[in-house]
């Protein structure tokens, strides 16, 4: 392990570098390039249309164009604004599927443009052809086109209300698919009787494949019933058009989603390419590897950031020197403030406020896996015991921070965000808490 610095300050640069180094071998072990090795065997060869949609969408997309040289592709994927001018410049753009934008985490006029022409592009195959699916994070707002009767406003209305509500990913897609064209298997069923080969990159607790994109290509269990027994427990005032739209579902004047064992999703494979465990694999074996006892490694961590981070917090207070522990999973937020930030900075700040005042060299660090945390420019944020006084000292009260949503400004004053950029790709969060040996 490397040796311990000097003083406090120095200390918390060197160990909050190491925090990050693991952060980034998790990341690294989830990229496009790396998971596209396991799936030679999949019946991908001569002519196959793609459509796609996520974060990791354009890097997938060229990753299949490399894997399948014997194969010819047409079609095209959606990624999050920005993003085609982050791509990784050691790899080859894709070359045959082209690239387009839409808007992310509430959805624009291109992402309904987006999922209008994925729709249009399964209508036309035919029993002989192969529609490939590639399927990641941030799928679920970047395809959106609405269910007859529903407008792109409806869509965003919702959007935003249930991201608000501290709803969680399945409470979400529930409520999503319903009100969808594309999305609970319905795009898989306008394909029929073509088949599907979805390839999947998971940024669900579970890796259930209805939850993943808003499960555009396999059965969904949910009913309207479902979507509209959330609305009621989150008490969330939708949009009148909305409400009427899950009425007539419930009535059965409105289809529901293919279900699981249709005969009309026959012709539709599932491969799950990369989770969060994958990358908390990786971030064990890096922290072994920097020379860290790892004590555990905890998956499908979930509820409310800022308790999950006081949690946390008293945990890494138990660890012994040279000890280290891992999470992974996606906490929620309940927006109570005019802040900015996102569930890993939150995460992060109630942890600092936790860790005031200990005598124990500490770090602890969360961090979104797509390099993106809530409305920011950041991945999520890394804190020490002596976070507080500094946020004080810089004439940030990171209590009241915390109270307002607002970590992000906290830890900016502090220094402490985690920046990567768009990593091109998405498995929910990592956290990593470590005490200096």
């Amino acid at each position: 392990m490397m040796n311990e610095p000097k003083n406090r300050d120095l200390w918390a640069s060197e160990f909050g570098f190491a925090a990050k180094r693991i952060f980034g071998a998790a990341v690294h072990s989830v990229s496009a390039y790396r998971v596209f090795e396991q799936v030679a065997d999949l019946p991908i060869f001569g002519s196959c249309r793609v459509v796609g949609a996520g974060k990791a969408a354009m890097t997938m997309a060229a990753a299949l164009e490399q894997c399948f040289p014997n194969a010819s592709f047409e079609g095209e994927v959606v990624v999050p604004h920005g993003y085609m001018d982050s791509f990784p410049d050691k790899l080859a753009r894709p070359a045959a599927i082209r690239i387009f934008e839409g808007g992310h985490p509430i959805p624009d006029i291109n992402s309904q443009r987006a999922a209008e022409r994925a729709l249009s592009v399964a209508k036309d195959c035919e029993r002989d052809d192969t529609l490939v699916v590639l399927l990641s994070g941030g799928a679920s707002a970047l395809w959106s086109a609405p269910i007859n009767g529903l407008s792109l406003q409806d869509i965003r209305t919702v959007n935003q209300m249930l991201l608000q509500s501290g709803a969680d990913i399945h409470q979400l897609n529930t409520i999503r698919k319903h009100i969808s064209a594309i999305k609970g298997g319905r795009l898989a069923e306008a394909a029929w009787p073509g088949h599907v080969v979805t390839l999947a990159v998971s940024d669900v607790i579970g890796d259930d494949s209805s939850v993943i994109g808003s499960g555009p290509t396999v059965g969904d269990p949910t009913t309207w019933q479902d979507a509209t027994e959330i609305i009621q427990r989150l008490d969330l005032q939708l949009p009148t058009e909305v409400h009427q739209c899950l009425q007539l579902g419930i009535e059965g004047s409105l289809p529901d989603t293919p279900k699981l064992n249709t005969k009309l999703l026959e012709q539709s494979v599932f491969q799950l390419l990369a989770s969060n465990v994958d990358a908390l694999k990786a971030a064990k074996a890096a922290a072994q590897t920097m020379g860290f006892e790892v004590v555990s490694v905890d998956h499908d961590v979930c509820g409310e950031a800022r308790e999950v981070g006081a949690a946390m917090a008293r945990r890494v207070l138990r660890l012994k020197p040279g000890q280290c522990f891992i999470w992974g999973g996606e906490t929620t937020v309940t927006v109570r403030g005019n802040g900015k930030g996102g569930r890993n900075q939150e995460l992060a700040l109630a942890a600092a406020c936790v860790l005031e005042g200990a005598s124990l060299d500490a770090v602890l660090l969360s961090g979104g896996t797509d390099g993106i945390d809530g409305p920011t420019d950041a991945a999520g944020g890394w804190v020490t015991p002596n976070t507080v006084p500094v946020a004080l000292a810089h004439g940030v009260d990171p209590y009241a921070a915390l109270e307002a949503n607002d970590a992000y400004n906290c830890l900016r004053a502090t220094k402490q965000l985690l920046i990567t950029g768009p990593t091109h790709t998405n498995v929910m969060d990592v956290g990593i808490g470590l005490v200096a040996s």
